[in-house]
This record gives structure tokens, sequence and C-alpha cells, in this order.
């Protein structure tokens, strides 16, 4: 199993990688590790085509097998909004709690609409040669109320799920793993992996 880099500095995503990919021997390297600091263009209008161009962009800047996710909310009573726009809702001055409210509130505005809603996760693995996995991961629910719960991050805490009767937030960290829509993406790519070259 190659060393595979993953397109974030984040060391907590990289150990949630870690963790969902369960992978044994599997080495996985952040940006920063490999000391790569420049950001990928991510201007596709589909979650698939944000994740591969940045895998590409990142196994061409370092030769290695590069993964890389894109992920965020749909609304159905916003059209599909945030989408891809997901982590840059709103303003650029706004916070997560910033944008969370302002999702809110334009839900809210609207009255007594669907609030169905999902979270959409793609995963894409390039390799030196050329090839591509892919793997996308729906975890479906609702925009709750108001917020609660202070696990996860992100829109989690406006996330309801019916079956569960409260938001991702407040779910344990196995118990989101296992129905999140990164988890779903992470397992369907670890599947695809035991012949990467």
């Amino acid at each position: 199993m190659p060393t595979i880099l993953v397109a974030t500095s984040n060391n907590h995503k990289l150990g949630e990688y870690a963790t969902l990919l369960n992978i044994p021997d599997l080495q996985l390297l952040s940006l920063r590790d490999a000391g790569i600091a420049a950001d990928a263009p991510e201007d596709g209008d589909t979650f698939t085509a944000n994740a591969l161009q940045k895998a590409h962009y990142y196994c061409q800047k370092s030769g290695l097998v590069a993964l890389a996710d894109d992920s965020g909310i749909v609304v159905d009573a916003l059209g599909g909004a945030p989408g891809v726009y997901s982590a840059r809702y709103g303003t650029p001055e706004l916070d997560d709690k910033g944008r969370r409210r302002l999702l809110l509130t334009n839900v809210n505005a609207l009255g007594s609409v669907d609030r169905s809603a999902r979270f959409v996760c793609v995963i894409a693995i390039v390799t030196p040669t050329g090839r591509e996995l892919l793997s996308e991961g729906v975890c479906e629910g609702r925009i709750a109320n108001v917020e609660a719960g202070s696990g996860g991050f992100g829109y989690d805490p406006i996330f309801w799920l019916p079956e569960f009767g409260c938001t991702i937030a407040q779910l344990s960290t196995d118990q989101k793993n296992a129905l999140s829509h990164r988890g779903k993406a992470v397992r369907g790519i670890a599947h695809q992996m035991g012949d990467i070259n």
C-alpha cells in the first residue's frame, strides 16, 4: 500500500481518515507533512468535480497518490444551496457559527416549508499514473429548528436526524461515523483501494 497524501492541513481530519479507513500499514500524510502550502483550485460546480480537481492538483504537486474530498449540505427549500459553497456560505468573515445562523435564518424565513436536507461527501483518489477512484456518501436529514449539541463541526448542530430524534452534533463519534456522509464515502473508497499502485 503506497503512502497517500490527504488534501488537508488539519490533523483532526487526517486522524479521522486514518480511523475510518482502518487499513493496516497505510501511511497518510497531510499537506503540512509534505511541505505543500499551495491551495488547489476549487471552482467546479459539483462535489465530484471539486474533489477530482483537488486530488489531481496535489498528486501532480507531490508525485504521490492523493486523496481529496469535497462535501457540503444541500437544502431542498433553498434550491440545493449552499451545496458546493457550504464552506463559503454568506460573507467571507462568517465562521461556522455564523454560517449556521445564516442558514437557519434563511430557512426559517420561508415559513412552513419542507426542511429536508442532506450532507453529501465525494472522495477522489488520483494516482501518479492518472488512475481515478471515486466514492460518494449521502446522509439524509432535516434542518433543525434550533441549534443543538456540541459534537461535530460545521453544520452538524442544525442537521436533524428524525430516526435518532437529535442532531448529528448530539451523537457519539462512533454513531456519527457509522451514518455520516464522510463515513459512507470513506467506506466506499476503502473497498476500492486494495490494488492502488
